[in-house]
């Protein structure tokens, strides 16, 4: 479980390897950037505000260190993803061996029962979630299959069960899921691991969902609601909804690093794990009773 990446052994060197990380502006990506260049990795953080003069890619350039190269990257830009792979061609040390590992970490988060979410919000979750997670994994594959690397994609626990009110992020992580192991076996034979990493509940902890934010798209999700699907929920449902979420947003882990801990694992073990859960137990015992047992016995514990 969360504990899992402490006893990995052995490692491999890290002298003279590459790693190529995706949303490192805040969360996850910003303190795995200056965890793996603390262990002597040469990283390449791609962080969507750095032409805007974002504070993460700020303080990661602030590192002023040769091993640290801050680029431009909207996931969903492929101009940005291919000028992306160009620059990481041009900067590695020796190209000739390749990138060592891609951590695909940006993602977007949103919330909302199904008749209250729209399209629009699908369309943009998955497209940063998924479709990122895909155009960069393309662009960069070449260099890690040089290398016998390995790819790292982050989902999430909503990546292997369902959940009310998180069916973008579910759709989104399903995908992501599908599309590791797909990309697994295809590069069993190229060497090259592949590996899922699921984290928890870490909102608190990476700011992906905050109560403002909550606060703020509940009252546009309600006011954009068709008539007649507020009329049936009713707002005393709707705000009891919103309200749980809030509660989710609030609790949870409120330290990074056994995520980091989780990740740092991946890209240093000799023999990773196919699948880290860095989550708390209750969420554990829950993925595992909807993923191995009958629906039936599942939904009655937990719907």
């Amino acid at each position: 479980m969360r504990d899992c990446a402490i006893v990995r052994l052995p490692k491999f060197f890290t002298q003279g390897k590459a790693v190529f990380i995706t949303g490192c502006d805040s969360g996850f990506g910003f303190a795995l950037a200056k965890y793996l260049h603390k262990l002597g990795f040469t990283v390449f953080a791609g962080c969507l505000l750095k032409e805007s003069g974002g504070d993460g890619a700020a303080a990661l350039e602030g590192l002023h260190s040769d091993r640290m190269k801050v680029v431009q990257l909207d996931v969903c830009s492929e101009e940005q993803v291919t000028r992306a792979a160009e620059f990481v061609r041009e900067n590695l040390e020796d190209p000739e061996r390749g990138l060592w590992a891609l951590v695909n970490n940006a993602g977007v988060s949103a919330f909302g029962e199904v008749e209250f979410t729209s399209m629009e919000t699908y369309k943009r979750v998955s497209e940063v979630n998924l479709w990122g997670t895909v155009r960069v994994t393309k662009a960069l594959l070449p260099l890690v299959r040089r290398a016998e690397g390995r790819v790292v994609n982050m989902a999430g626990m909503f990546g292997r069960m369902g959940h009310g009110q998180r069916s973008a992020d579910c759709v989104s992580q399903h995908a992501v899921e599908g599309f590791s192991d797909c990309l697994r076996h295809e590069m069993k034979p190229w060497r090259v691991a592949v590996i899922v990493v699921e984290p928890g509940n870490f909102s608190a902890a990476a700011g992906i969902l905050t109560r403002d934010a909550v606060a703020a798209a509940a009252d546009r999700l309600w006011a954009e609601a068709p008539a007649g699907v507020q009329e049936d929920y009713g707002k005393a449902h709707f705000e009891r909804r919103v309200a749980s979420v809030r509660a989710h947003c609030g609790g949870g882990e409120r330290d990074v690093a056994p995520v980091i801990s989780a990740v740092a694992d991946a890209v240093r073990s000799r023999h990773p794990f196919t699948r880290y859960n860095p989550m708390e137990t209750h969420w554990w015992i829950r993925m595992q009773v909807m993923t191995h047992l009958p629906a039936a016995v599942s939904d009655w514990l937990y719907f």
